[in-house]
């Protein structure tokens, strides 16, 4: 009997591909790309001296597992790419609907799996491995299973066409020999990434933050200050129309003779306005010196603006008191202090519960009193509020031959539109012409 056959069996030894199979158990090479044919450098390569150092092994292309699949395609219902080295870039997608998908990725963060293994990176002298521990430290961050190679995800949501930061969105980068804490500023590919020339990194770090709170959207921040605006203009306008109203209800001179600010009486409506004021601070706040410069609602044409609504107003309540009843009409016209025609029209009719009412209706600027200008300014007055040529039962006017002219004054003109509009010399104007004859 040999000696050999009490020598122990020899250990099997271990081989380098042994240290990239997965152990049973481990759960976390699930998501390790599978290493069946990936081939690794054989002793024979490092025996051939430092001339065959130089050229990089040629490596099979891994395979990934269908869960790493999953979970690099995952979001959103599987609307958008998970993985920064197969996804479309945002500018890619319709204008309308970037926003929507930068939002879409916020939400889901930077992708960060994590491998038992991840593939190396031949750099021309040795095999380069990313680290994990560089996704922990770096949030901005993200790791593309398929391509092995590093993203900047705020750089991704905010790139633009033409790239800026192709590196780092569109290519991916790989160079892991200049990355790690061992380097100095000026040599660590990410610090330089975070703080190049512009910060535009930075920039969009500050862009995405902005994006995720919805408060700060311009969209928001816009349509809150429009209400306020909003608010502030209805009061303004609000104590203008007010003060108006008081006004002209009591017939009272809107405007002063000195309206500025060194003058003491600057007229009814801006002391009005100033009294508000004083009695309520929300209304301080808005009106006069507060008010913007052009929205200020004090000027003759806002005041006439006013006017003219309110008037219209007081139509439209006399036009539902009349219905489609029956009416007459009182006119007269007179000078003004600038030498103009104005033409006065007052409606008398009964109401529903049988009284009479008479009720100043407009007054009209005319070119000149003869009967063809007055007959048309009365009928478009009535016109432009619903009431009816053909439903005047009277007409009321003073002597002139052009008001009660038998064959071409005003009364004349009515009767041939309507038959039944019988004239009546008015009664208040021979009244002021007995007067005027009893004073002389």
């Amino acid at each position: 009997m040999s000696l050999d056959h009490f020598r122990p069996p020899a250990k099997k030894l271990k081989t380098i591909e042994s240290f990239f199979k997965p152990k049973r158990g481990d759960k976390s090479s699930e998501l390790l790309p599978s290493t069946d044919n990936v081939g690794m450098p054989t002793s024979s390569h490092h025996e051939h001296g430092t001339s065959q150092q130089q050229k990089k092994p040629s490596y099979a292309q891994p395979t990934i597992s269908s869960k790493a699949k999953e979970v690099a395609v995952q979001i959103n219902g599987g609307t958008y790419e998970r993985d920064p080295g197969l996804r479309r870039q945002i500018y890619e997608y319709p204008v309308n609907q970037c926003d929507e998908v930068r939002r879409a990725y916020l939400k889901q963060g930077p992708f960060k799996p994590r491998l038992s293994k991840y593939p190396p990176t031949w750099d021309g002298r040795q095999d380069r491995y990313f680290q994990y521990s560089w996704l922990r430290h770096h949030s901005w961050l993200e790791y593309s299973i398929e391509k092995n190679k590093v993203y900047c995800f705020p750089c991704f949501i905010f790139e633009t066409d033409p790239p800026k930061r192709p590196a780092f969105t569109i290519e991916g980068f790989s160079d892991f020999k200049h990355i790690g804490s061992n380097k100095t500023v000026f040599t660590c590919s990410f610090v330089q990434h975070v703080g190049h020339i512009k910060y535009s990194h930075m920039v969009v770090v500050e862009a995405c933050e902005n994006l995720r709170r919805p408060s700060l959207h311009i969209d928001r921040v816009f349509r809150k200050q429009s209400k306020e605006l909003i608010a502030k203009n209805r009061l303004r306008l609000k104590v203008a129309i007010e003060t108006v109203r008081v006004l002209g209800l009591h017939a009272c001179p809107f405007r002063g003779n000195d309206e500025s600010l060194e003058s003491k009486n600057r007229g009814k409506f801006i002391g009005l306005m100033k009294y508000a004021a004083i009695s309520n601070d929300k209304i301080a706040e808005v009106v006069l010196g507060n008010a913007p410069g052009k929205a200020m609602y004090t000027s003759p044409k806002i005041q006439k603006e006013i006017l003219y609504i309110l008037a219209n107003k007081v139509k439209d309540t006399i036009h539902a008191e009349i219905g489609d009843a029956k009416f007459c009409i009182l006119v007269d016209e007179a000078q003004d202090s600038s030498v103009q025609e104005q033409m006065a029209i007052v409606l008398r009719f009964v109401d529903t519960n049988g009284c009479i009412r008479e009720r100043f209706f407009a007054v009209r600027s005319v070119e000149d009193t003869t009967s063809l200008t007055l007959k048309r300014e009365i009928s478009e007055a009535l016109a432009s509020h619903g009431l009816l040529v053909e439903n005047i039962r009277g007409q009321g006017y003073d002597g002139a031959s052009n008001m009660r002219g038998a064959w071409n004054g005003l009364q004349a003109l009515f009767l041939r539109d309507c038959p039944y509009a019988y004239y009546v010399h008015c009664f208040a104007h021979r009244l002021q012409l007995a007067l005027v004859e009893a004073a002389i």
